[in-house]
């Protein structure tokens, strides 16, 4: 009888193969980082084949470090870094350019061109998304653009599209080319109401429809797997926000998590509404479940949270590793009046601004190196607070408390922070990997492994809550110079 299901969480700086039982319990967990390339200022690119390798790699790791083999294994979720962009050639299933990243701006210009007429929000109505570099569509025209043959051969048939979590699917189930509305739904290409390609938005960015993968539920069968898995099912698929969301057990509407990574990504579940942000917000698909209508979120998205410790620690080597920034931050009661804000490839959500870049403010002789950790900290804290705040007016739901998962919900410091200057509550899980838990979910429903979500409801546990302890007025002070911050970064690229 399988005992465990597989989740393969392929994220932005790495990959992780984790294996969990009935009872919510992860059982083993491979993890490896793959390689970040910056060919020019403001491009960011993957190796796709470098990841699919490394995923090879990590799930033989994971199943000896649980003592299971392949026929232990219900069925295999996958969740991804969502907006990345690989397109490989059918035959050879070698991908003809570098994946261009999430984060990646190069697409600047012809986002720009795409709002000449209609403005920033013209798609919006259509796909819940505003006209920027952060998405699919516009990374997938570049390539046809300016890969010599591309477009001809897309059109011929010979070359396939996909986000992250298509091609790991196509690669573990030797041609299956699918992916979900979650990820579908970030790629400024798919029509948020019927959950289908739009031809219209194809034809504005002249893509050929015959290289995209089919749209199908978050969790259902999609394949068998071949390999060293062969036989397993594939049967769960969920961009990596929604998976979080997922993983929390935030399925009714009201409900939201933060995930605190690279960047850092709120999510309210809205159930069946799909609400128009009139505040910077993008509307997303949340999860679909067979032939089930399917939830939607607003979702606040920030670039560079988690990405601003490495860059303290890769770019300035203050620390010599990512957990020392809490250490330093401690050495320290506040910021010593500086904020940095990271806008290293422009603002996401609530400001759409590619011409902002990064910018550290109210310098003097008394800021030391604590005092850089603590800023760093507080900027993922004060984004987060504006991302909450739009929710707040577009959803007319005030939150009572926050669950938060990734990898910096283990500061402390953060936390206390985050918690005060929200607030609100700030509540971690027992399992911190709910992007991955979120993934084994969808699998584990697909294939019989778990009966219903009342089931993953009663699964969930918190680990520990933060309550809010700052008086207001600190509050409202400290923020008003985030905000003041904020404007020194904008209009920095002409």
């Amino acid at each position: 009888m399988s005992t465990a299901i597989l989740a393969i969480d392929q994220g932005t700086t790495s990959t992780r193969c984790i294996l969990f039982d009935r009872a919510n319990r992860l059982l083993a967990s491979a993890q490896a980082e793959h390689q970040q390339h910056y060919p020019r200022p403001g491009w960011v690119e993957h190796d796709a084949m470098e990841i699919w390798e490394t995923t090879q790699a990590l799930i033989p790791q994971a199943l000896a470090a649980a003592h299971l083999e392949a026929s232990d294994i219900a069925g295999i979720g996958i969740t991804n870094q969502r907006e990345t962009v690989v397109v490989w050639d059918r035959r050879t299933g070698h991908s003809i350019h570098p994946a261009i990243v999430w984060q990646d701006t190069r697409t600047d210009e012809l986002c720009k061109g795409l709002a000449l007429e209609g403005g920033q929000d013209r798609l919006r109505a259509i796909t819940g998304l505003p006209i920027a570099t952060y998405f699919s569509g516009p990374k997938l025209q570049w390539l046809l653009d300016h890969v010599p043959g591309a477009r001809e051969r897309a059109r011929r048939g010979e070359l396939l599209f996909g986000t992250i979590d298509t091609w790991l699917i196509w690669n573990l189930t030797g041609g299956v080319h699918v992916t979900d509305p979650s990820n579908a739904s970030r790629t400024l290409l798919m029509n948020l109401a019927t959950l289908e390609w739009d031809e219209e938005l194809l034809a504005l960015m002249d893509i050929p429809r015959d290289m995209l993968p089919s749209i199908r539920s978050s969790s259902e069968i999609y394949g068998l797997a071949t390999g060293p898995l062969a036989g397993v099912p594939v049967a769960g698929d969920l961009g990596d926000q929604q998976a979080a969301l997922f993983g929390q057990t935030c399925f009714s509407p009201g409900e939201a998590k933060n995930t605190y990574g690279t960047g850092c990504f709120m999510l309210l579940n809205t159930g069946l509404e799909r609400i128009e942000s009139t505040h910077g917000l993008l509307t997303t698909v949340a999860y679909r479940f067979g032939n089930a209508p399917p939830a939607y979120a607003l979702e606040g998205s920030v670039a560079i949270t988690g990405a601003l410790v490495q860059w303290l620690r890769d770019n300035l080597g203050m620390i010599q590793q990512a957990a020392e920034v809490e250490t330093l931050a401690t050495t320290v009661t506040d910021n010593g009046g500086i904020y940095i804000v990271p806008a290293f490839s422009g603002l996401f959500a609530p400001y759409w601004r590619s011409d902002a870049r990064g910018a550290i403010v109210g310098l003097t002789r008394y800021v030391n190196k604590g005092h850089f950790a603590r800023a760093a900290l507080e900027a993922t804290a004060y984004q987060t607070k504006e991302i909450l705040d739009a929710m707040r007016l577009d959803s007319g739901q005030a939150l009572i408390s926050l669950k938060v998962d990734g990898g910096m919900v283990a500061n402390d410091t953060l936390m206390q922070f985050q918690s005060d200057l929200l607030g609100v509550p700030v509540i971690r899980p027992e399992i911190i990997e709910t992007t991955a838990l979120g993934a084994a979910y969808a699998a584990g429903l697909a294939v019989g492994f778990w009966k219903d979500i009342d089931e993953l409801k009663r699964l969930w546990q918190a680990n520990h809550a933060w309550q809010p302890a700052m008086p207001a007025s600190q509050r409202e002070t400290l923020f008003a110079g985030w905000k003041k911050a904020v404007t020194k970064s904008l209009d920095w690229v002409e």
